[in-house]
């Protein structure tokens, strides 16, 4: 009898690349005007027994997944815990908010800065970090610091996490980072409203048997840079979580609404889909971490990560009003 050869999961990623640059709709950015390559409504899953989903087909930034997720668990807005741990993929969005400052009031007292000394400024001046380090609202503040309209503030994933231990059951374990009163014109102004409405919107967590999974429905994804990140990103948080309820890791699920590749990725994503998955790694977690809030850099160890070379690709800072 012939043996039935498994395809490498990282295919999933590949096909739905060709899938978007195949049949997707041409669009356009507004907030920047670059044209993008869309299809709507996609899902891809992986089975987190069976490796840890790092892309292979190009190096992603492992590093810097850790300490972004670390910092959404803080329930921090302020991008100084990044800048210095010298992981900068929000930088671009603080100096947006900070040359919008300068064009929308005349009387604007500061120094013109550039992007990089803008975040060496945030490195080394508290008090400056303080005002222009600051996102507004983001992930963390909604996962952890959801503000209530009487005044509270919620810790949404600390409430399903004591919930899980108890009720493993029920079904109703989601965390939102869309709070409408803050996103752009629905927000008081332009000081309350996150820098950008959450693209990774919210994310559904289940028990079936001894298994924790995770299901995360995310509302717009850039491809070719953000989705290889979102993926590491919340397979981590699974992991993570599954430790501290005290669950076996199950499935990441990924699904999409808005799915793109935007021009100036076309020829990479075209290199990178010509590229054969290499085995998946493997994500080692300290086994004493019992507390989602005692996980720290150290307490995570990436093994048998042999990448194909990175493939470079420049960051398109979109959202704002």
């Amino acid at each position: 009898m012939k043996k039935t050869v498994q395809r490498h999961p990282e295919y999933q990623y590949l096909d739905l690349a060709r899938d978007i640059m195949k049949n997707g709709q041409w669009k356009i950015s507004h907030s920047t005007g670059v044209k993008l390559k869309s299809v709507f409504g996609r899902q891809i899953r992986f089975d987190l027994s069976k490796g840890y989903p790092l892309l292979t087909t190009k190096k992603v930034f492992s590093r810097g997944i850790i300490h972004e997720l670390l910092w959404f668990l803080s329930g921090s807005s302020n991008i100084k815990y990044l800048v210095d741990n010298n992981v900068h993929i929000w930088d671009e969005w603080a100096y947006k908010r900070f040359k919008e400052a300068q064009t929308q009031n005349s009387k604007f007292k500061i120094q013109n800065l550039t992007q990089d000394e803008l975040i060496e400024k945030i490195k080394n001046d508290n008090k400056f970090a303080k005002r222009w380090g600051d996102l507004g609202p983001v992930y963390g503040v909604q996962w952890r610091h959801w503000p209530t309209g009487d005044g509270r503030e919620i810790d949404q994933l600390g409430w399903a996490i004591e919930k899980i231990k108890k009720y493993p059951q029920k079904k109703h374990y989601v965390v939102s980072a869309w709070n409408a009163g803050y996103i752009y014109e629905m927000a008081k102004g332009r000081k309350e409203s996150m820098v950008i409405a959450p693209c990774h919107t919210m994310y559904h967590i289940n028990i079936t048997g001894d298994k924790l999974s995770l299901l995360l429905y995310q509302r717009s994804a850039d491809y070719f840079l953000g989705v290889p990140f979102n993926i590491a990103s919340y397979a981590l948080l699974t992991l993570m979580l599954a430790q501290v309820t005290g669950y076996k890791p199950g499935d990441f699920v990924h699904t999409f609404g808005d799915v793109h590749i935007y021009e100036n990725h076309f020829e990479q994503m075209r290199e990178q889909v010509k590229r054969t998955p290499r085995p998946f790694p493997e994500m080692k977690l300290n086994p004493k971490v019992k507390k989602i809030d005692d996980f720290k850099f150290e307490d995570f160890e990436l093994v048998g990560y042999d990448p194909h070379p990175p493939i470079k690709g420049e960051i398109t800072v979109v959202g704002g009003f």
